[in-house]
């Protein structure tokens, strides 16, 4: 059984993706970000970075004990491994999906949440960041529509890199963008949309989040944008207080 902390974001749903189109059994553990359950002890156990998802696997292949990951990308690459699905299994392949895996990681995620952020959340409007991470986005959807070109995947096959990538097309309308003006990534954007593993892991949006939308407190914002050094280090303390 795989136990997945979880909550309703483009990185939370890669793990529900993965999960339903490999058919391992799971248990979701929400962990509501808006409350500030992820600064619980517990959670912060197995994500010290304080950011969902988090994953246990209760059977890990080893038959050892359980094994906690956190980090949406090495949570991918150790489902692969362990199921043997959806990653290449010779040198070559397993490059092109690994590359595509760590360009999700390293560009399109980071950018389109600062677009997200600075367009949608920030209470100063500041143009010069709007535009930026807006252009940059549109700049990461221009390389995935031109990669899309000849062939029907990231990577060749179905793969971790498009379950990287496709929960942050979804909100595409909300990064400014238009995906009539990239018809390669429409096309693959679709083909993935229908998938009914991709279905199934998105029906758990409206279950567990039914309010999903986007920040609306203030005690939300100071929750989610509000975080320095000093509440990393209490939120450690009070793990370590807690620990027997």
């Amino acid at each position: 059984m795989i136990e997945v902390h979880y909550w309703t974001t483009p990185n939370g749903h890669k793990i529900t993706i993965f999960l339903e189109e490999a058919g391992l059994p799971y248990k979701l553990i929400p962990v509501n970000i808006g409350k500030g359950e992820q600064f619980k002890a517990e959670f912060l156990a197995i994500a010290p970075n304080n950011r969902i998802p988090a994953v246990v696997d209760r059977n890990p292949v080893d038959n050892g004990a359980p094994i906690t990951i956190f980090e949406s990308g090495a949570i991918l690459l150790y489902l692969a491994e362990k199921t043997g699905k959806f990653i290449g299994k010779d040198i070559r392949s397993r490059t092109e999906t690994t590359q595509w895996l760590f360009w999700q990681m390293g560009g399109l995620g980071p950018m389109a949440g600062q677009n997200n952020h600075f367009s949608n959340y920030a209470v100063e409007k500041i143009p010069y960041a709007m535009d930026r991470y807006r252009n940059e986005v549109n700049r990461l959807y221009g390389v995935m529509n031109n990669r899309l070109a000849d062939r029907k995947f990231l990577a060749g096959d179905y793969s971790i890199a498009d379950m990287a990538c496709y929960p942050w097309i979804v909100p595409w309308e909300r990064q400014g963008q238009k995906l009539s003006d990239f018809p390669n990534l429409q096309r693959w954007f679709e083909s993935i949309k229908a998938r009914p593993a991709v279905v199934k892991a998105y029906e758990w949006t409206p279950k567990i989040n039914p309010g999903h939308g986007g920040v609306r407190t203030a005690e939300e914002r100071a929750i989610l944008f509000g975080q320095t050094a000093i509440s990393v280090k209490n939120a450690a303390q009070r793990t370590a207080a807690s620990r027997p």
